[in-house]
Parts: structure tokens; sequence; C-alpha cells
């Protein structure tokens, strides 16, 4: 594709067998520049990447699967709940990318202080995530653009999105940052709207002048869901199942938030820019995801035939419980309004999504975890035989020409679940043995340039209780028993493990002991490319007031 990158293999051979420096093992080392991703990812971009990037189909979409079992109470608490495990994985993956910005992704963490057969079980769990979530992502865009018309085939929709988001990715990191931060400045900008409007419906501002208040939460909308009541004959039983079976949803909502801890390769100043976008998290949270399913409770109630239920709803069907909201409050043409900036979400959301798998994809090979052709990139520092194979992936989403698209959404949706709870658990106990690298090796937590809060605790915590969710992420399945639904609720453990004990068996790899964990290898050339930068800053002189308020917003 790029002449650049016809000898990129030599290159790296005598990148890794430097006579001058003696051998520099690739694992640990990031490749010199012209070999690797391009730092092009401004501040700006950073901050509005992380705070919108991963806002998708699990919020704007999955939440009316969770209103229909959960019920409006069961919606909220399941949504703040893994909000919270969210913000503790996110501060541990913080703390560690903060540290050490290197370009492999949290995989190169594990491999530098678990073990090399963990860092290349989590990295391929990564990618295979990745696989689906874009794949998922296209095929809710479909999903979201019949409400409108039934007469173009799907698949027709489908190549046209593809094509788009391989095309903005393969422009550059410069490109690709610009159109995100607009993205998700359209996301963040809207989702803000939309909950300043559900508000204001439910006080009365519709155009029956009908304040409905917590109507939504009292019989027989609420407040708790009767999932699997005619299986379990117990409503008790089917409310707390409604209950647990949100916080699987809520799991597939966040799972992309860790998106950070792959940009911090790409950014300009990571030192920085990660804590201040760390920091944000909580609030982004707390907003977006719990304030938004919030004012969904109030706005829709659960018994709404019109919801978008995975594997149940009929082409046509309104993809957001947000377009629903509209529908019942009687306001005309905000609907479709409201559906071309959900499709927006959904767009941008697979993106970023295909932008994050081909780039662990890169790094696996970089690590020599994958095949070296996925090392290659081209004059933009784009990996694009990475980034081909991640988007010929996407095609799978033809899986819903069989299928209904809320069956495939559906399917897509365990999967994410499970592979992104693994991550979430790998990405914990990474920074619970960094930590303990930390403690052995005499380095006090309070010189680093971010110190995550509530540890160890949170990360413990995180793990734990991730892993109870993991467990039981299929119960759905066994009532009555559905060989689909299991098969793509656990499939991703299995695989997880034989990744693992494989390449453990293979390579005879072990865990490395905190003493000897390396916490030091690349980390010099960081903090001199980090310095070049800020020089290079400093001679552009002094900001402007108005540089400075755009900065802050």
């Amino acid at each position: 594709m790029d002449a650049h990158s016809d000898d990129t293999e030599k290159k790296i051979d005598r990148f890794v067998h430097n006579k001058d420096e003696g051998y520099l093992d690739p694992v640990l080392v990031d490749p010199v520049e012209e070999l690797t991703l391009h730092r092009g990812l401004k501040a700006r971009q950073i901050s509005m990447i992380t705070l919108g990037g991963s806002l998708g189909t699990g919020l704007i979409i999955g939440s009316g699967t969770a209103l229909v079992r959960g019920g409006p109470l069961g919606l909220f608490f399941g949504y703040s709940f893994m909000g919270m495990v969210c913000y503790f994985v996110m501060i541990s993956l913080g703390e560690m990318g903060a540290y050490l910005p290197h370009k492999k992704g949290f995989a190169g963490y594990a491999t530098r202080y678990v073990d090399p057969a963990f860092g290349f079980a989590l990295g391929w769990n990564y990618v295979f995530k990745y696989f689906i979530q874009t794949t998922n992502n296209v095929n809710a865009a479909g999903a979201v653009v019949q409400y409108w018309t039934l007469k173009v085939p799907i698949e027709a929709w489908m190549v046209i999105y593809i094509a788009l988001i391989f095309l903005i990715n393969l422009l550059g990191i410069r490109i690709f940052g610009e159109f995100e931060f607009w993205f998700c400045s359209i996301k963040v900008v809207s989702l803000v709207g939309l909950i300043i409007m559900g508000l204001i419906i439910d006080l009365g501002g519709n155009p029956e002048h009908d304040r409905i208040g917590f109507r939504y939460w009292r019989p027989p909308y609420g407040p708790l869901g009767d999932y699997l009541l005619a299986q379990v004959h117990d409503v008790r039983i089917s409310h707390f199942l409604g209950f647990w079976s949100t916080l699987t949803t809520a799991l597939f909502s966040y799972i992309g938030t860790e998106l950070i801890g792959v940009t911090v390769g790409e950014a300009e100043n990571p030192r920085k820019n990660v804590p201040k976008a760390i920091r944000r998290m909580f609030f982004r949270i707390l907003v977006f995801y719990v304030g938004g399913t919030f004012v969904i409770s109030l706005m829709v109630p659960s018994n709404s035939s019109a919801l978008f239920v995975a594997s149940k709803s009929p082409a046509g069907a309104a993809a957001s419980p947000f377009v629903v909201a509209t529908t019942i409050a009687g306001i005309k043409v905000l609907n479709h309004v409201i559906n071309a900036v959900v499709l927006i979400f959904v767009l941008s959301a697979s993106n970023s999504d295909l932008y994050i798998g081909s780039r662990t994809l890169y790094g696996l090979a970089v690590e020599r975890k994958a095949p070296r052709i996925f090392a290659k990139v081209n004059r933009n520092g784009v990996p694009w035989p990475s980034l081909i194979v991640c988007t010929l992936v996407c095609f799978l989403t033809f899986l819903n020409a069989s299928s209904s698209s809320s069956v495939a959404f559906g399917w897509f949706a365990n999967l994410i679940a499970s592979f992104g709870a693994i991550t979430w658990m790998c990405i914990s106990y990474t920074h619970i043995a960094f930590m303990r690298a930390l403690k052995a090796q005499g380095i006090d937590r309070n010189t680093l340039p971010y110190k995550a809060p509530f540890q160890p605790y949170a990360s413990w915590f995180a793990l734990i209780f991730t892993g109870i969710v993991l467990f039981f992420n299929g119960f759905g399945a066994f009532m009555p028993f559905v060989s689909s639904s299991f098969i793509t609720s656990y499939i991703a453990i299995p695989v997880f493990f034989a990744l693992w004990i494989g390449y453990k068996f293979y390579y005879r790899t072990t865990t490395i002991p905190a003493s000897e964990a390396d916490l030091f290898t690349g980390k010099r050339e960081i903090d001199e490319e980090e310095e070049r930068f800020l020089e290079r800053e400093k001679l552009k002189g002094p900001r402007s007031r108005l540089q400075r308020i755009w900065d802050a917003l």
C-alpha cells in the first residue's frame, strides 16, 4: 500500500539488534519514530475522545433492553453500580498509562508486570473484542436507518458505513483525531440536550402539558421489571434477575472507556493529558451514563412495545429509548432529528472501535505476538495491514441477513460483554501487580504523574465483582436453554485460557516476581520525547486568552 513499509521488517531487525546499543527487547521498547505510530493526538482531542469516544450503542440503544428487563429502578441502579466499577478500572489504567505511556496498549503492561503469556492472552482477547464491537456498531447503524426506510437493503447501508470508517482511519491519526473530536463534540452536546429535553418532557413541557414525574416508577410500569417471571414463577426472584441483567447490559455500555490505554501511545504530552482525562471520567459517568439512564427511566414506560429489545424487536423499530420518548410525548419531527443524532453516535463509536482494534493488533505484532506484517505502518503512521484485517472482519455484520438486526445485536452484545469483562479483570490484576512492583522496588506511588485513589481496594473490588458478573453473564440462556445465547455469553472464557495456557506452555514463561518486574525500560525514551515536545511548545510563546478559553472548554 505504501513503498515506505516495504522494508519495515529489515528496519525493525536493525532496531532490535542495534550494534551501538546492544539488544533491545521489542516487547519493552517502542520502535524508532519512522517505524511506529505518530504522537498526533492533541490535548483537546484526547479529552474529547475520552469523554465521548465510547458513547454508543450500549447507552443510546442497549439501555432500552435494560429498561424492559430491570424496570426503571433496576436500570438506574445497574448503570450506577457498574459505573463505579468502570471508574475503578479507569483510574487503575490511568496510573499505569501516565507512568509509562508506551505504544503497545495495556497488554504491554500485562507483559511487563505479570507474565508474557498473560499479556499475549489479554492482547488477543482485546483484538477479538474489537472485531466484534466494530461489527456490532455497524449492525446497530443499520438498525437505526431502518427506522426511516426498509426499502434499501440493510447490507447496502453497512457497506457504506464500513467504507467510511475505513477511509477516516486510513488518513492518519491527525485526521482521525479531528474527525473524532467533532463527532464526540456532537455526541456530548446532543446527549446533554437529550437529558435536558427528557427533564422538560417529564416536568410537563410536552404538547399535552402532562407532568409525568415518577409515574413510570410505580406499578404497573415499575419500579422493578419482571424478567423471566414465567420461568421462575416467583416475583422477587424475577425482580432480582431483572436487576442482574441490567448489570450485564451496563457492562456492555461501559466497555470501550478503556480506550485511554490505547490512545496514550499517540497522545501529545501524555504525562499531563492522561491524568487530566482520567480525572474527568467520574463526571462523565455520573452525567452521561447515570444521568442519561435516569432520564430514560422517567420518560419511557418499561412495558412499551416500541422499545428496541435485543433478540426480539422487528426491523424498523425505534433503536433508541430517546426516540421512543419523543414519540410517546407526541412531539412531531423531533424523533427523526434524534434518530439522526443516534446514527452519529453509532458511526463515531464504530470509527473509534476500528482505530482501537487496529492499534491493538499492531501492538501485538511489535511484541512478536502476532504476524510481523501487522507491525507495518505507512508514512502517516497508520498500521495499514492491521487496519485492513479489522475492516474485513466488519463484514461479519452480514450475519443479520439471515437473522434480524436485533437478534444479531443480542449475540454481539453478549460477546462484547464477555471479552470486555475479561479485559477489565486483566487491567485490574495488572495494576495490582504494578503496585506490588513499585513497593518491592522502593518507588513511592506519591512520585507518580498520577496516583489512583482508593487503592489497592478499588482494583481488587473491580477484579472480583467483574468476575462475578462475567460468570453469571449468560444466566438467561438456561431459562430455557438457548445454545446461541450460551455460546456467545461464555465462549470468551475458554478462548482466553486457551491463549494464556497455550503460550505459557509453548514458550515456558513464568510469572514475573514483583522485584524483577521491568519498570524502567523504554521510560527514558518517552521522557526525552516529552521533553522535546515541551521545548517545541515553549518556542511557540505564551497562549492567548482566547486559546486558553478554548483549551478549558
